[in-house]
């Protein structure tokens, strides 16, 4: 994860992100949690405007519309922290092993999206299996068009695998190489504000929610 000067991106660019063994991967990935989690809030929204429009799946009472800005949505920063631990280095082996890494980055969008599909299916299996009425506990993807067995929905799985794919080949190593441009303790430092503005948010949020 050294610094790199502007030139034509090749494989090796690509790999090296994946260092468990290093305190730097440790600093991105816990980084990327924090900023996911809130960024995945906001990515959320037009989400939903777009379901809510194509689909009309979307309540009007989601929470998704009055939750302040700066509330956490956890399930995004833990989905960061299972794409850099499984995703990134699947990706890395990928690309070594692929001819472009054009055809790299389509295989692995393509298996994240099968394993989205796959993940949806057996939780849903697990956890939401309908009643003696049909009616889903959790969720009811059953009647819409592109749905998997009643429990995972193409959509949904072909959103996440490009959300997967812009994270580890773009905002994961995004995050590396900016803190490898700084000073080990100006990188630390920022690191540190990055925490502690995060934690602000937290707290803000949940006293807001709770004295709604």
């Amino acid at each position: 994860m050294s610094k790199k000067k502007l030139h034509k991106i090749t494989k090796k660019d690509e790999v090296g992100y994946f260092a468990p063994k290093n305190w730097e991967f440790w600093r991105a990935l816990a980084v990327c949690f924090c900023l996911i989690t809130i960024i995945g809030h906001w990515m959320e929204i037009p989400w939903c405007i777009a379901m809510d429009r194509l689909f009309g799946i979307v309540s009007e009472d989601y929470v998704v519309w009055t939750d302040p800005w700066y509330h956490p949505y956890w399930v995004y920063g833990f989905g960061a922290v299972g794409m850099t631990l499984v995703i990134e280095p699947l990706k890395e082996i990928i690309v070594m092993h692929r001819k472009t890494l054009w055809g790299a980055l389509l295989e692995t969008f393509v298996i994240t999206v099968l394993l989205a599909a796959v993940m949806e299916c057996v939780i849903g299996w697990l956890v939401n299996q309908p009643d003696q009425f049909g009616e889903y506990p959790y969720w009811d993807n059953s009647t819409l068009p592109g749905n998997i067995f009643g429990q995972a929905w193409i959509v949904n799985d072909l959103g996440i695998g490009l959300m997967a794919v812009l994270y580890v080949w773009v905002i994961f190593p995004l995050v590396c190489e900016g803190f490898s441009l700084l000073r080990p303790q100006v990188a630390n430092a920022v690191f540190v504000i990055i925490i502690i503005g995060f934690a602000a948010c937290c707290i803000a949020s949940y006293l807001e929610l709770a004295l709604r």
